[in-house]
């Protein structure tokens, strides 16, 4: 058996080859870059049929390969918090908003949720600019065409393939406007976002499967009979991925961006556990919630200093980084994209501080990436007294696989914790295969963070086993 994978990213849209146990197939990989465009007024769009081209680029690479022989599922996991304005005939009206836009603000006279604490409690999220609450009004005002509906960035690429494309609810909890418990969309936050009836993406059953549309069916035969699983969030397939998804491990990821997350089995319909003020709620599935804090600040920091501070690269730049103490790099705030929610602040709020005539861009360099470690330590804090105990934490993404330098800063910040590494760079897409499969707590075992080969070798002594538990 066969699992088409597709990450749908903000930097790439990937596809991936999985065999029956999740890892991929040698050389079944396809990837084309997506460009954001990022601006210094807080923009941060991509533009939605270049990314849908993007994605069947990739499929039909895979297929001129062979690749897609054998494959009877496919398994998708995408950005959360995207939105895009649709017309009538389902085209977009304007760029899709990532992430990473912070450009939305309230509509004059807004005056928000009636009561705030109790609208954080239900859907996990607050009424900020990275949430369909404000983005909706503010994008409805940006566009001169009536839109007829709203979606994301997977329902937009996703329906243009399938012959219906409805959001998951893991997506949905993305949005701010999904009730967490009744896995509804949220009456005041809907009334908050001025959505009228028909503007929201229907929401998937829990059983829905997707078929292609008969056009691409042709196109990529081998495509023809397999189903397609609902998308999860890209947090909460990482965290599957990473092998946390239980309240004893905490997943960091460290990709074009970062989050600290952790997963506990809350059926739909049950009571959701306490939330801190500062973390958001999501939802992985109909029988998981992930709790935790992301970062604007990632791998963008790495790819930033490396095209303005001319970094030596590969080997080179490990050794430079290996002499610098985790803890003595140059004092940073990597906030260069603004905060995430909840916090306010916005693009451009970066700062590098102490440098003198002797500072070195790699310490620059490092002086970034300890300050994005020194934020994830504060939010873990938090998370860990949702589960009064301290959690043992996984390091996964494709900048963890890429820097030792990092995993080791990552120990020092977090230390005493447990600090492990899950060397898959993959882990979202194979993090959706394994929800796919209904196989949610089989992920590879973590590593010790000083090794990035076998990544079944077992855990350092005394952490937790890999099976899952809620």
């Amino acid at each position: 058996m066969r699992i088409l994978a597709l990450d749908l990213g903000t930097s790439s849209v990937r596809g991936l080859v999985l065999d029956a146990d999740t890892e991929v197939i040698p050389g079944a990989l396809a990837r084309r870059v997506m460009q954001v465009d990022a601006t210094d007024e807080g923009a941060g769009t991509l533009d939605g049929p270049r990314y849908r081209a993007g994605l069947t680029a990739c499929l039909d690479e895979l297929a001129d390969a062979g690749h897609l022989r054998g494959v009877v599922l496919v398994a998708v996991c995408a950005q959360w918090h995207s939105a895009v304005p649709l017309d009538t005939r389902h085209e977009p009206l304007g760029p899709v908003l990532t992430w990473l836009d912070t450009r939305a603000v309230p509509t004059a006279g807004a005056v928000g949720p009636v009561d705030p604490h109790a609208f954080h409690q239900r859907t996990g999220a607050w009424w900020h600019r990275t949430y369909w609450s404000v983005r909706l009004p503010w994008l409805r005002e940006r566009v001169s065409t009536r839109v007829a509906r709203f979606a994301g960035l997977a329902e937009y690429v996703l329906g243009g393939l399938l012959d219906d494309a409805p959001m998951s609810i893991s997506l949905a909890s993305g949005t701010g406007l999904l009730d967490l418990r009744t896995l509804g969309w949220d009456a005041e936050a809907c009334e908050l976002a001025d959505a009228h009836p028909g503007e929201l993406p229907e929401l998937a059953p829990q059983d829905w499967r997707g078929r292609l549309r008969a056009e691409y069916a042709r196109r990529w035969p081998d495509l023809a009979g397999a189903d397609w699983h609902v998308p999860l969030g890209d947090g909460a397939a990482s965290n599957v991925g990473s092998g946390c998804v239980g309240p004893g491990r905490a997943a960091v990821t460290v990709g074009t961006s970062a989050a600290v997350r952790m997963i506990e089995a809350v059926p739909a319909g049950g009571p959701l556990p306490p939330l801190p003020q500062r973390l958001w709620r999501y939802r992985v599935d109909h029988d998981h919630v992930v709790t935790g804090a992301a970062y604007s600040a990632g791998g963008n920091l790495f790819a930033w200093a490396g095209r303005e501070l001319r970094l030596p690269e590969g080997a080179e730049l490990e050794a430079a980084l290996a002499r610098i103490p985790p803890d003595g790099a140059t004092p940073a705030d990597p906030r260069f994209g603004g905060d995430r929610p909840p916090g306010l602040a916005p693009a451009g709020s970066g700062r590098i501080d102490g440098i003198s005539f002797h500072t070195t861009a790699v310490e620059i360099l490092a002086g970034l990436n300890r300050g994005l470690c020194l934020q994830v330590a504060e939010d873990l804090r938090v998370l860990e007294h949702t589960v009064d105990e301290a959690v043992e934490v996984v390091l996964g993404g494709g900048a963890m696989a890429a820097s030792p330098w990092w995993r080791r800063a990552f120990a020092a910040a977090l230390a005493p914790r447990t600090v492990l590494h899950q060397p898959d760079p993959e882990i979202g897409a194979s993090g959706a295969a394994l929800v796919a499969l209904g196989r949610i707590g089989d992920a590879p075992c973590p590593v010790d963070i000083g090794r990035t080969d076998e990544p079944d070798s077992p855990t350092t002594p005394g952490s937790t086993p890999c099976a899952y538990s809620s």
